[in-house]
């Protein structure tokens, strides 16, 4: 019996051997190399451990672009930042609608848009972002955003001299979330008849909540693991959906332009109710999953530098000077020209951006073909394999970013207290120096309306509130487990001490703000 067992385990051994040897990939001629790996999966626990240690050790070893299996799929990494425009211009041979919409299908659960009854009206929905994110259309989304911010920020002020406790992630999403919540799909009537309070304020945080569970399971999500295996993400998900129902949205107030036009969209697009509602949770983890986190390290950021602290406030004690901080029930008014002219808030958000973003620029190819690197070197890329670029690798380079893991507010200004947007390796000026919002066909159309939001973040609290961090002097890290999927949150939360900020800014006061904004132009 044991005799018999040993020899139908040796013939299955046998068997799994001539299958692997059968189906491993081998590498054709024009090839770029091919990394080795285990059977099935590749080079996925070396890549998840630490993508960014692992694709410089690689980049040493075989170069500036190679080939590897992760998670069942072959990738072809471009490491050489100054070949990431030829991979950007491909979009001949190198798709990503399809690819994007694929997986947007199996994470949220909409129809699937690739199929030609819908592909068509689809191409009408995508142009929809650009037509209400950028533009005019940007500056009533900005005011917008604006008014909500004071209204949750308001609610939530201590008495004058106050000090209260919060996590400085409870604290951004908190604020951040609902804003962003209601700038998109708009109010309900209890929020309007009630100023944002009672039952209006439970039910956005019970959507907070989900979005919270279900934004935790989207790296397991992202890496096919089906939405059925996770009941609460699942649920979490199904919660969401049923308060964007249309149904619901009909029933409230001041619904922006971008979802008033996706919802008639939809609606003649003949979806089934449930799809639709899926499709707006799709847009609402868009506008908050990277949004979030972002904030949270600006303010973060800006907290533990005392330089950047004083130079922020200055800026905006500077363009606020005219608004009495001490008239609590005075709305503050920021034009887009006030916000584009915030040079130093700016810095502090592409700086946290460059530290925190760990985001995957991926292109499946549509059929074989050649790429041309900057080099003049050739890769042959294989019809259904993945090309990807990892623009963490740019911003975390010594030779670009001296000392790449430090915050420095200013880094991205220059001598004039200007924006600075020149910067070199090998002697040679980078077209893609900063990546947080993609690039090429894949760019984030919502990437002004983000950094308007953050800024606008940033103003308001340092204008209304005093902020400390506790634990000032503890080295926060990013939460590695996210990387590929854009911002990195928090690895946890850092208590925040805050309080109305009152006799802050006199008329004198007001007056030495400016003139110091002045000569940090000049």
């Amino acid at each position: 019996m044991a005799t018999s067992v040993l020899l139908v385990s040796a013939i299955l051994l046998t068997l799994l051997i001539v299958w692997i040897c059968g189906h491993s990939r081998k590498r054709r001629s024009g090839e770029p190399p091919l990394v080795p790996g285990w059977p099935f999966i590749g080079v996925t626990l070396d890549y998840v451990s630490n993508p960014l240690r692992f694709l410089r050790d690689t980049q040493k070893k075989h170069g500036d672009v190679f080939t590897c299996a992760i998670a069942g799929k072959y990738f072809t990494f471009v490491t050489d930042p100054f070949s990431f425009s030829a991979v950007v211009r491909q979009s001949k041979h190198l798709d990503f609608h399809k690819f994007s919409l694929s997986f947007s299908r199996r994470v949220f659960g909409h129809a699937d848009f690739n199929h030609p009854l819908f592909s068509e009206s689809y191409r009408e929905v995508h142009g929809i972002f650009r037509q209400t994110l950028q533009g005019p259309p940007l500056q009533q989304l900005a005011e917008t955003m604006l008014c909500n911010l004071q209204t949750v920020l308001e609610r939530g002020l201590p008495c004058e001299h106050d000090w209260l406790e919060e996590g400085l992630q409870s604290f951004t999403n908190r604020i951040m979330f609902e804003a962003g919540f209601l700038t998109l799909f708009g109010k309900d009537a209890g929020f309007l008849q009630s100023g944002g309070m009672t039952g209006s304020r439970i039910c956005m945080q019970k959507a907070e909540q989900d979005f919270l569970v279900f934004d935790r399971a989207f790296p397991l999500l992202a890496a096919g693991l089906p939405i059925s295996l996770i009941a609460q993400a699942w649920r979490a998900r199904e919660a969401l959906a049923e308060e964007l129902l249309h149904d619901e949205l009909h029933q409230r107030k001041c619904i922006s332009d971008l979802i008033l036009r996706r919802m008639d969209a939809f609606d003649r697009m003949h979806l089934d109710e449930t799809g639709k509602a899926r499709t707006h949770v799709c847009m609402l983890w868009a506008s908050q999953a990277n949004t979030l986190p972002a904030a949270f390290w600006s303010l973060y950021y800006t907290l533990r530098s005392v330089e950047a602290l004083t130079a922020a406030r200055t800026e905006i004690d500077s363009v606020l000077s005219d608004q009495l901080l001490n008239n609590q029930d005075q709305r503050i008014h920021l034009s887009r020209e006030q916000l584009d002219s915030m040079a130093v808030l700016e810095s502090i958000i592409q700086e946290a951006l460059r530290l925190s973003s760990a985001s995957m620029m991926i292109r499946v190819a549509s059929d074989d073909f050649t790429l041309t690197l900057d080099s003049g070197q050739t890769a042959a890329v294989r019809k259904g394999d993945y090309v990807a670029l990892y623009p963490q690798l740019i911003h975390l380079d010594p030779e670009i970013y001296p000392d790449p893991t430090e915050f420095k507010y200013d880094r991205f200004l220059d001598e004039r207290g200007q924006r600075k947007s020149h910067f070199f390796k090998s002697g040679r000026r980078l077209k893609h120096f900063l990546m947080p919002f993609g690039s090429g066909v894949s760019e984030c159309p919502g990437r002004f309306f983000a950094v308007h939001e953050i800024k606008q973040f940033l103003a308001l609290t340092l204008w209304r509130y005093d902020l400390q961090l506790c634990d000032a002097d503890v080295t926060l890290d990013p939460d590695n487990g996210r990387a590929g999927l854009g911002v990195l949150p928090p690895s946890r939360d850092v208590l925040l001490r805050y309080r109305r900020r009152t006799n802050s800014t006199t008329d004198s006061e007001s007056v030495r703000c400016k003139k110091e904004y002045e000569d940090l132009s000049l």
